[in-house]
C-alpha cells in the first residue's frame, strides 16, 4: 500500500494575515512562490499513482512549481467554505462571538453559491476524495495539494476520527505531510515537513 502524501499550498496575503480563505482565488505571494519551489526536491523525482489538486490556482501554482507531474483538479479538495466569514480572522469573529470555534460552530451563511459548510459537510467531501483514491493507494504513491482546514479534516477521516478532530492536527503553508500505514492501521509518518 501507498502512502498519502498531502501538500498545503504556499502562502497568500490572507493565510499570513490569517484570514479564513476558501473560494477567494488569492495567488501565491513571493514567499508562497519559495515555499512551494522548496518542495520540489521532496515531491519530484518519485512517481504517483495519482496525483489531485484544489483547482484554485493557488493550490494549482504549488503543485506546478514543486514539480508534481500530472496534476489533475479535483473540485472536493477545495477549502471549507467559510461562508458569511470568507476573508475575515478569527480575531475579528470573537469581536462578537467570543466563544466561537470553528470546529464546533461551523460558520453563518454567505452570498449567493456559499452557504458555509459544517464539519460534517467537509467531512463527507474527504470521505469522497479519500474513495476515489483508495485504488491507486493499492499501486503506490498519492499526492493532494489543497488547503489547511480541508487537509486537516481529510487526515482525521484517514485516521478514523470525526471530521471536528481535524482540530488537533496544525498544518503550515507550503509543507508536505505524510500519511501512511503500519501494521494494517493509517498513522502519520510525516507532518509539517519543509526541506
Amino acid at each position: 500500500m501507498g502512502d498519502l502524501l498531502l501538500v498545503r499550498h504556499g502562502e497568500t496575503e490572507w493565510s499570513r494575515s490569517g484570514q479564513h480563505t476558501s473560494w477567494t482565488d488569492l495567488p501565491l505571494t513571493g514567499q508562497g512562490e519559495e515555499q512551494a519551489k522548496s518542495l520540489a526536491p521532496l515531491l519530484t523525482g518519485g512517481t504517483y499513482a495519482r496525483a489531485l489538486s484544489s483547482p484554485l490556482s493557488r493550490a494549482l501554482r504549488t503543485a506546478e512549481l514543486a514539480g508534481i507531474p500530472g496534476i489533475e483538479p479535483d473540485p472536493d479538495l477545495r477549502e471549507w467554505d467559510y461562508g458569511g466569514y470568507e476573508g475575515i480572522t478569527t480575531v475579528e469573529i470573537h469581536r462578537t462571538r467570543p466563544d466561537w470555534d470553528l470546529w464546533t460552530d461551523g460558520v453563518p451563511p454567505g452570498p449567493e453559491g456559499h452557504p458555509g459548510e459544517s464539519p460534517a459537510e467537509v467531512g463527507a467531501r474527504a470521505d469522497r476524495v479519500l474513495a476515489r483514491v483508495a485504488p491507486a493507494l493499492a499501486e503506490g504513491d498519492v499526492v493532494l495539494v489543497a488547503h489547511a482546514h480541508f487537509l486537516r479534516v481529510l487526515t482525521a477521516r484517514r485516521l478514523g476520527l470525526p471530521p471536528a478532530d481535524g482540530r488537533l492536527f496544525r498544518l503550515a503553508t507550503g509543507t508536505v505531510s505524510r500519511l501512511s500505514t503500519e501494521h494494517g492501521h493509517p498513522v502519520i509518518a510525516e507532518w509539517n515537513v519543509r526541506p
